[in-house]
């Protein structure tokens, strides 16, 4: 995978896919009804305390519909925005994985025989993939764009636990490891303010995480949303959590960007929840306005990227760093 040419300072994912495909390519979420294992009893219940899926699964995301039925109606909504489009079927919520493989190959090939639809995007857990599907995976990447999106959420395994994930950050690289190993594309997902989470190990946790082979990271801020447990914990304990204002959240992606590997592809960097779920931060800003300001930011202060910048005067202390490629380390620019 090359990065693709942009005056952007960082490796821009909607441009690598017109790139790819030679034309615009829209994600279409899919509610293929899966579960987790931190919500059905075998590693937990309750599922992760921060998570809402109602929160993001768009009106026509309904796992009663059937894949075919949702990606029609997305399709249809889409249209109306977008004429001459292809489509990649985005298996979105919960655990895309975590089945048996025979249910797993059947939803996955109705979602290909979809008009337009050109490719997947399979999101998951790293605990939730097994040998045999990947396997079965790797198989369907050579005959489409496929990308397993893992979410790993922090590197830092008590934050993990402190919020029910039901995985380590171990699980992770191993997960990530064996899906590189069969060439499959990975993308991976980052939340920036987790209770007992610092800047400090924030920026480490995303170096440590890119300096895995994945080709695509996410990233978002917390965001408290209702019908959470973590709503429950905010309301009553707001002073246990560190809630990022929009300027230092946008100061804090300009030194991830700037520390992180340079050919990784950039998908997002902020989501908002709808107002009826979202308790706080309130930002009221959309990813794309995100972008254009980071932008700006970046080429005011002049800051690019590099290992062993300083983040608020403090030296960075990254580990793993010596396994990363020589060229790869030019590449990366200092901090100023």
């Amino acid at each position: 995978m090359k990065p693709t040419e942009s005056r952007k300072r960082y490796n821009d994912y909607p441009a690598y896919f017109k790139e790819l495909f030679g034309e615009r390519v829209q994600k279409l979420s899919i509610d293929g009804g899966f579960t987790c294992p931190n919500r059905d009893g075998k590693k937990g219940t309750g599922g992760c305390t921060f998570c809402n899926n109602e929160s993001f699964n768009p009106g026509y995301c309904r796992a009663v519909s059937g894949i075919s039925r949702q990606i029609g109606e997305g399709r249809a909504f889409f249209a109306r925005k977008y004429i001459g489009q292809k489509y990649l079927a985005y298996f979105q919520a919960y655990s895309n994985t975590y089945a048996p493989l025979e249910e797993l190959r059947q939803k996955y090939e109705e979602a290909l025989d979809c008009p337009d639809v050109v490719g997947l995007v399979i999101a998951t857990r790293p605990d939730a993939v097994t040998d045999d599907v990947l396997d079965y995976i790797a198989g369907l990447s050579r005959r489409c764009y496929v990308c397993v999106e893992y979410g790993v959420e922090s590197a830092n395994d008590e934050v993990l636990r402190t919020v029910n994930r039901g995985h380590t950050f171990a699980e992770a690289e191993e997960a990530i490891r064996k899906t590189a190993e069969r060439g499959i594309r990975i993308g991976a997902h980052l939340i920036f303010g987790l209770p007992g989470e610092s800047r400090e190990s924030m920026l480490e946790g995303a170096v440590r995480l890119c300096d895995l082979p994945i080709q695509v990271l996410k990233l978002h801020q917390l965001q408290i949303v209702r019908g959470t447990a973590m709503a429950e914990q905010y309301l009553r304990h707001p002073e246990v959590f560190r809630l990022y204002s929009y300027e230092e959240y946008l100061d804090f992606v300009v030194d991830v960007i700037g520390h992180i590997r340079p050919d990784v592809y950039l998908e997002r960097f902020v989501n908002q929840s709808p107002e009826e779920y979202l308790i706080a931060p309130k930002w009221g800003i959309k990813n794309y306005e995100f972008v254009a300001r980071r932008d700006c930011v970046r080429e005011e202060s002049g800051r690019g990227g590099g290992i062993g910048g300083k983040v608020k005067g403090k030296k960075l202390k990254v580990e793993g760093l010596g396994k990363m490629k020589e060229g790869k380390r030019k590449k990366m620019k200092k901090i100023k």
